[in-house]
């Protein structure tokens, strides 16, 4: 069995991309749930999978480190970060290319928090998917039966036809520590840079207008005096503000 698992460099807050940056944490999740699908089934190969320039070929490195056989880095030479649909796209066209049973993917990015290159890439494919998966597991009769997070505490499960593509939440399972044997090899391992295969980025179906921070309100207030002098200010204040 052929395991794909996309993984996104993501910026620590308030750093720039040179100088923090670390491997997505739902990705994380999704990677586990991979690798422990290869211990399971013997013969499982689980490749690693992201596009971008190259400095994302640290969070490959790190993806090596835990436990996947190879890294492939989609280089796109573009200093914009790419959109969920390009994302999908070059991925989905590296996927048509070479063949793979399951595609694992965070059930977001915790950047931009959009939730949508994984079902993107199920969509360019024509592949069931399955999104926020807490629980799967893989019939004999190249079927998986899953089961998903909803809204209000509840679950719902499915099974779908292999190929397919599943996006992993976070509580799945808990993402392993890499190995030193790991470490070393991942250290010296070649990372696959497949040829361009027509892998132009696509145009950008969104443009982004403004990012900001929300204005900050103040979040309380100190109350000064002695133990009944703040009790008086107190009441003055919920009458104030028609509490009471």
């Amino acid at each position: 069995m052929n395991i794909l698992v996309c993984v996104k460099q993501v910026v620590l807050p308030g750093m720039s991309a040179q100088s923090g940056s670390r491997i997505n944490r739902y990705d994380e999740y999704a990677l586990e749930e991979a690798l422990q699908v290869k211990e399971r089934i013997p013969g499982t190969a689980v490749h690693a999978v992201s596009a971008g320039p190259q400095r994302v070929e640290a969070v490959l490195r790190r993806a090596m480190e835990m436990g996947a056989d190879t890294g492939i880095h989609l280089h796109v030479d573009s200093g914009e970060e790419l959109t969920p649909y390009q994302a999908a796209s070059l991925i989905a066209s590296h996927v048509r290319a070479n063949r793979y049973d399951m595609i694992f993917a965070g059930v977001m990015a915790e950047d931009d928090l959009q939730m949508q290159t994984g079902p993107m890439i199920a969509a360019l494919l024509d592949y069931p998917y399955a999104s926020a998966v807490i629980a799967q597991e893989i019939r004999p009769d190249n079927t998986v039966s899953v089961e998903r997070e909803c809204d209000a505490h509840r679950r719902q499960c499915v099974e779908l036809d292999l190929p397919c593509v599943l996006t992993v939440q976070s509580g799945i399972n808990r993402p392993r520590y890499p190995s030193l044997s790991n470490v070393l090899r991942a250290k010296h391992q070649d990372i696959i840079r497949p040829e361009a295969l027509g892998r132009e980025v696509p145009r950008a179906r969104e443009t982004t207008i403004r990012t900001f921070a929300p204005e900050l309100h103040p979040r309380g207030m100190f109350l000064e005096g002695t133990q009944r002098e703040k009790a008086v200010r107190l009441l003055g204040l919920l009458h104030e503000k028609n509490f009471l």
